[in-house]
C-alpha cells in the first residue's frame, strides 16, 4: 500500500490548504463561546463556509451539492483541517450518515428538501433509532407508525440517546409499521419535523457536565405520506445504510487519538517511562491503534474503488474506541485526579469515550457481526427467528417456571 499523495491528490491538498491558509481566521474559536446555542450557530455558519469550498460533504455527488471527491479525499481534507487547527463540520450525524442515506434512498424531493440545507448547516438531522426497552436490539423497537386513510402517519413512542436533538430541526426516525410479520420486516423509516406537535425533547445530563444526548417522546405525531424516507416495510435495509455510515463516522471520529501523543503525556510524568507495567499497557494500545490505522487505510482504499460500507468497518468502531478508553485509563492511573480536573486535557475524553462503546451498536453486537458476517462463524440462536413480533414472548415460560 502506498501511503504518499499520489500527483493529482498532492494537488489537490494543495489546494485545500492554500483555502485554510486564507480562510482559516474566519474559523470560530468553539472554546471561547460559553452560550451553548451561540456556539452551535457559529459552528454551522463555519459548516457553511467549508461547503462552499467544497470541504464539507466531499464524497458527496456533485449534484447534491458534494464535490464528487473520493474517501481518500476526505482524508486529505481531514488532514488540512486538523493541520490548520480549525472545527470540521458541526453536523456530523447529518453529514456522515443522513445525508448519505437520503442520497441513497430519498425520492428527488427529498433530496432537493434536505440535501443543500443539510451540507450548508442550515439542517441539522438527528438519528431516533435507540430506544430505552429495545437495548442493542435495534430491530426490537416498538414506536409505532400507524397509516392513516388519507396514507398519513401517527407516530407514538419514545426514543433514547439521541445526539444534538436539541439543536435539529429533522430527525431520521425508525419505526414499526407491521407488528404482524418478523421483527425486522415490518420496520419504516421516515423523516420527522423535530418541531411538529406532539414532538418531546429531554436533555440527558452527562457525567461530562453536558447534555449532548437526549431522550425523545413522540405522541401522535402526524406526518404525511411523503415523510416515508425508501419504502414503508424497507426499513431495516434504509437502516443498514446508516449503520454502516455510522460505524465509519464513528471509527474515524476517534482516530486523534494517536499513540505518540499519549507517549509524550506519560512521559512528561516522574518514573512513568521506567514504570515496566506503563511501558506495556502503553506498548499494547499503541499496536492496536496503528493496526487499525493501517486497516483503516485498507478499507479507504476499498471505498475509492466504489465498495460501500461493510460489516467489516465495524471493527474499526470496537478497536479505537477500546483502545482509546484503555488510553485513558492508563494517562489517569498515571497522572492521578488531576486527569479528571476540568482544565485538564484529558478530563473529556476520559468521560466521554466508554458512552461510544454503546453509539452505533454495542461492541457485543457488533462482534458478533463481524463473527458471523465476515468470519463464517455460525450464527447465535434466536428464538424469534421468523416469528411475526406481536406473537415474541407470549410463550415464554415465566422466571422460575418448568
Amino acid at each position: 500500500m502506498d501511503l504518499n499523495d499520489d500527483p493529482q491528490q498532492a494537488a489537490y491538498r494543495q489546494q485545500v490548504r492554500a483555502w485554510l491558509d486564507e480562510h482559516a481566521h474566519e474559523a470560530p474559536d468553539l472554546q471561547a463561546i460559553a452560550d451553548e446555542h451561540e456556539r452551535v450557530a457559529a459552528h454551522t455558519a463555519w459548516q457553511g463556509r467549508l461547503a462552499e469550498a467544497g470541504l464539507c460533504g466531499v464524497t458527496w455527488p456533485e449534484e447534491f451539492g458534494g464535490a464528487g471527491k473520493g474517501p481518500l479525499e476526505q482524508v486529505i481534507v481531514s488532514q488540512e483541517l486538523t493541520r490548520a487547527g480549525v472545527p470540521a463540520h458541526f453536523d456530523v450525524i447529518g453529514v456522515g450518515m443522513m445525508g448519505p442515506a437520503i442520497i441513497a434512498h430519498g425520492t428527488p424531493e427529498q433530496k432537493a428538501a434536505h440535501l443543500g440545507p443539510l451540507l450548508h448547516g442550515d439542517q441539522v438531522f438527528c438519528q431516533l433509532f435507540s430506544e430505552p426497552a429495545a437495548g442493542s436490539d435495534l430491530a426490537g423497537i416498538t414506536t409505532k407508525a400507524v397509516e392513516q386513510p388519507d396514507g398519513s402517519f401517527r407516530i407514538t413512542g419514545q426514543k433514547v440517546w439521541t445526539t444534538y436533538a436539541q439543536h435539529a430541526q429533522y430527525g431520521v426516525l425508525l419505526a414499526r409499521t407491521d407488528p404482524g410479520v418478523p421483527k425486522h420486516k415490518g420496520l419504516t423509516m421516515f423523516i420527522v419535523p423535530m418541531d411538529a406537535e406532539g414532538v418531546t425533547v429531554r436533555g440527558l445530563r452527562q457525567i461530562s457536565g453536558e447534555a449532548e444526548f437526549n431522550e425523545v417522546f413522540l405522541d401522535e405525531v402526524q406526518v404525511g405520506a411523503d415523510a416515508v424516507l425508501g419504502s414503508i416495510g424497507g426499513g431495516w435495509t434504509t437502516a443498514l445504510t446508516v449503520l454502516m455510515f455510522e460505524r465509519l463516522t464513528l471509527s474515524g471520529a476517534v482516530s486523534s487519538y494517536r499513540p505518540d501523543r499519549f507517549a509524550a503525556a506519560l512521559a512528561a510524568e516522574p518514573g512513568a517511562r521506567e514504570d515496566d507495567d506503563v511501558r506495556r499497557r502503553l506498548g499494547a494500545i499503541g499496536v492496536e491503534l496503528l493496526a487499525t490505522r493501517f486497516a483503516g487505510f485498507r478499507m479507504q482504499s476499498e471505498l475509492a474503488g466504489g465498495r460501500l460500507p461493510g460489516p467489516e468497518f465495524g471493527l474499526g468502531k470496537v478497536t479505537v474506541v477500546a483502545s482509546a478508553i484503555a488510553a485513558a485509563d492508563l494517562i489517569t492511573d498515571v497522572i492521578g485526579p488531576e486527569a479528571l480536573e476540568e482544565s485538564s486535557e484529558w478530563a473529556y475524553m476520559t468521560s466521554f469515550l466508554p458512552g461510544l462503546k454503546s453509539a452505533g451498536g454495542t461492541e457485543e453486537i457488533l462482534r458478533n457481526t463481524l463473527g458471523e458476517r465476515v468470519l463464517g462463524l455460525p450464527p447465535e440462536p434466536r428464538l424469534d427467528k421468523g416469528i411475526p413480533f406481536n406473537e415474541i414472548g407470549k410463550n415464554a415460560a415465566p422466571v422460575g417456571g418448568n
